[in-house]
């Protein structure tokens, strides 16, 4: 690679650690998150760097054919989060005096389908968390685990997080840490509070095996659980039970949001338990709480 090429791509990453810097300190974001925009903001450069096309300023129809060829090769919802992630990236090096103009032209974001989030029913839920073995440290955990998970609706990354002072079993709520570090009590039930009691009480001191530590939800390492050791455990209980559907932790969060809708729920209360920023992120629970809808008509409907 030549030294002129080679003189585009270290001013960028230079400039792109700033920006992560910047954005962690401004907006408290996830690791996630920031790993999320640098893997954006490289695979640009490196499609910049191909062409000798400096990404620090690049023209506008570098961004235009970059966002068409991403959307070919990968998927529109990745061209649109690539798409995001410069236009943030490039509004900082202006606010730093680096560039004049925002080399992201208006109008090219790419059509995002509207995709339904995947849910399970009462029943699939049901076995689910029947699945762990609760004759066993682990299975005790893991379905503790599950009912939390299910009666909070929280994001996995805050539940594998969550530490023993962020539980208050005899009040039953949880003080859930989200994005951008924003926290919010939502209520455990009494399934949830009875199972974390449980394993309080008689799992959790086996696993830890004499380890001190403040992670309410300790591996077998007795460091906190990943978000992948969960999934992963969470797919097995799920083929264990017969359930076809494809199952996640986000699966679960659906499920939570689209059960309370049908119960009868209000979607303000729903978006506040889900720690969503915009009420118009929550609504598209809406369309799958089909159930309470079709009931209420009937019920109140003179043609019913």
């Amino acid at each position: 690679m030549s030294e002129s090429v080679h003189s585009f791509l270290n001013p960028f990453i230079a400039k792109l650690e700033q920006f992560l810097d910047a954005v962690w300190l401004e907006s408290g974001l996830s690791d996630n998150t920031l790993a999320a925009y640098r893997r954006d903001l490289m695979l640009f450069a490196k499609w910049a760097d191909s062409r000798h096309i400096n990404p620090v300023s690049p023209p506008a129809e570098a961004i235009v054919d970059y966002i068409a060829d991403r959307s070919k090769k990968s998927s529109v919802r990745s061209a649109a989060r690539s798409l995001s992630s410069l236009k943030r990236f490039y509004r900082y090096l202006i606010r730093e005096n680096v560039i004049e103009l925002d080399p992201c032209p208006e109008g090219i974001a790419p059509t995002l389908p509207k995709s339904l989030p995947k849910t399970l029913s009462e029943g699939e839920v049901a076995k689910l968390l029947e699945a762990p073995d609760c004759k066993t440290p682990i299975g005790i955990r893991d379905r503790a685990m599950i009912e939390t998970l299910y009666s909070t609706g929280m994001r996995v990354s805050e539940l594998v997080s969550l530490k023993l002072n962020q539980i208050d079993l005899v009040v039953g709520v949880c003080k859930v840490t989200g994005k951008g570090n924003k926290q919010r009590l939502v209520p455990l039930g009494e399934h949830a509070t009875a199972w974390l009691r449980t394993y309080m009480e008689n799992a959790r001191d086996q696993l830890l095996k004499e380890k001190i530590s403040n992670d309410l939800f300790p591996g077998n390492r007795g460091a906190a659980m990943t978000r992948q050791g969960f999934w992963q455990k969470l797919k097995m209980y799920a083929m264990l039970c017969g359930i076809k559907s494809e199952v996640s932790p986000h699966t679960l969060r659906h499920a939570f949001a689209t059960h309370l809708l049908n119960h009868g729920a209000d979607l303000r209360s729903v978006q506040m338990m889900l720690g969503h920023s915009n009420l118009s992120t929550t609504q598209i629970y809406t369309h799958v709480a089909r159930a309470r809808i079709q009931k209420l008509h009937q019920t109140h409907h003179p043609r019913g």
